[in-house]
């Protein structure tokens, strides 16, 4: 039967009163898995209100303590590695490497927060003025509420949003992705295996009435959010309007020059992985290649035999190398969006629309899908499709590559393929992206850097990860002081005026 899950409210599961629930489905076979349920309003408004009350005394805990408890973390992480990484593939779909490192990237975000002692300091100046010194420091806001998407269901609620926020001495309300919420759930019972208080994270599934009511909670410092652009825009819009931060990470349509100089094996290699592999389910992904003419009929060759062998399976089974997209109604989409490349004239030369994997013949299953001679204005080109799909566009030279590259209104990241120094350099200098990537196919940083798109890929001020987040989740005090000569105050208060003007 199903698993009926339940919030995690206050350091504890609750049995949720809502009448309404959504189907979890495992995509590699099409069952369904959990039952979760749309928490009524009045638990994530007890969500909320956890989250406050735990606020004073964890704020008040000194940073070092706080990074203890993850700490304790990390190595429970470590020790759950295999469970963690099975429950990431079975409701998402990522084959067993790919779910692996979403949980070690968890890991990551978590080992980043536990230097929060070092990287909350604050900055000081003596004698800003005469006698006068100045001290900055850096104090937690409050509630923080983080609305996650289904595609990373560890790294991005448990890596990217609640260490750092955590560790600065916030609470945080998690509202998980309704497809892919038990990876968030299992971790909120290690933070309290960690010694977390209770409420200081809480984990609820809901519709968007209520992520509604988060953003305009009153007792809400700010919103951390990943997902599609227009829910992004309407987030940003209705929290910031509410006089909270915000961060919205959005979709994104990443672009690689390669130019004639790169070596073909090796680059359609890199292709491939940055590509297909989260079954293209990633913001990071690289859904369109812009190969210059001279090698492009080589390149897309390349690409196409490389993509043959993707073996294409169960998440879990070890030797799968392309899993399925995490939904049947996803699956649904992104063929739509195959029939609408083919009507738009765009040449389809490896086609995954048929892809049965024996024995899960009910799971969500797309081949790789390449379509070359993609030009501009085509949507299938210009815009984010979330699947197994690959474009190949074809310019002349690095200039017309590269103006084709920044015509489009989504900059997360950003691709060179090349041996050549002046390129590269050109590139990363003049580049829209956020994060860009030479002779590296999924440039995302490690945790120490910010994770930073730009343009219509996201919406804030402060990027999440790196310096970026504990600037997001503190606000700054500066205390200026002076001091006076206790002897000089006293002679100056004892002495008699002797009528001199």
């Amino acid at each position: 039967m199903p698993e009926l899950l339940q919030p995690f409210i206050n350091g504890e599961y609750i049995e949720s009163q809502t009448e309404k629930y959504t189907d979890a489905f495992n995509p590699s076979t099409g069952e369904v898995v959990a039952k979760v349920p749309c928490c009524t309003r009045e638990e994530v408004a007890g969500a909320v209100a956890a989250a406050k009350a735990a606020w004073p005394a964890w704020r008040d805990t000194p940073v070092i303590k706080r990074a203890q408890v993850l700490y304790k973390l990390r190595d429970l992480i470590d020790r759950h590695m295999d469970e963690l990484t099975y429950l990431v593939a079975e409701e998402n779909g990522k084959v067993w490497d790919e779910a692996q490192g979403d949980v070690l990237k968890a890991k990551e975000g978590t080992e980043q927060a536990i230097a929060a002692p070092s990287l909350m300091m604050g900055e000081s100046l003596m004698d800003a003025s005469r006698g006068y010194d100045s001290v900055l420091y850096r104090e937690p806001l409050g509630v923080f509420a983080g609305i996650a998407p289904f595609n990373f269901p560890a790294m991005i609620p448990m890596g990217w949003m609640a260490p750092i926020c955590i560790a600065c001495g916030n609470t945080m309300v998690i509202k998980a992705a309704s497809p892919t919420p038990r990876s968030a759930l299992r971790f909120a019972a290690l933070y309290k295996e960690a010694g977390l208080p209770d409420g200081v994270l809480n984990v609820v599934t809901c519709s968007r009435n209520e992520v509604d009511d988060i953003l305009k909670h009153p007792d809400v410092k700010g919103i951390t959010f990943v997902g599609s652009t227009k829910v992004g825009l309407h987030i940003y819009s209705t929290a910031a309007a509410a006089g909270k931060r915000v961060q919205a990470l959005c979709e994104a349509k990443n672009h690689a020059l390669v130019l004639e100089d790169a070596p073909i094996a090796r680059t359609a290699a890199g292709i491939i992985n940055a590509a297909f592999g989260c079954a293209g389910e990633r913001c990071m992904a690289l859904p369109v290649v812009v190969a210059q003419e001279s090698i492009a009929d080589a390149l897309a060759e390349a690409i196409t035999e490389q993509a043959k062998l993707r073996k294409v399976g169960p998440a879990y089974d070890k030797s799968s190398q392309l899993g399925p997209v995490y939904s049947a109604a996803h699956k649904e989409y992104v063929l739509g969006r195959v029939e609408a490349g083919i009507a738009e004239g765009a040449r389809l030369i490896l086609d995954g629309r048929d892809c049965v994997v024996p024995g899960y013949e009910n799971g969500f299953y797309i081949g790789p899908t390449i379509f070359d001679h993609v030009l501009p204005g085509m949507d299938v080109g210009d815009s984010e499709i979330f699947g197994p799909v690959l474009c190949i566009k074809r310019v002349k030279d690095f200039e017309e590559g590269l103006a084709l590259m920044n015509a489009n209104p989504f900059a997360n990241g950003s691709v060179i393929f090349t041996q050549n120094g002046y390129y590269a350099r050109e590139f990363a200098r003049r580049t829209h992206g956020g994060m860009v990537g030479v002779n590296v196919g999924i440039p995302v940083p490690v945790g120490m850097f910010p994770f930073a798109g730009h343009k219509r890929s996201f919406f804030g001020d402060a990027h999440c990860l790196g310096k970026d987040a504990y600037r997001f989740y503190t606000e700054t005090k500066v205390v200026t002081t002076t001091w006076f000569d206790e002897a000089e105050a006293r002679r100056k208060s004892t002495s008699t005026w002797d009528g001199t003007i």
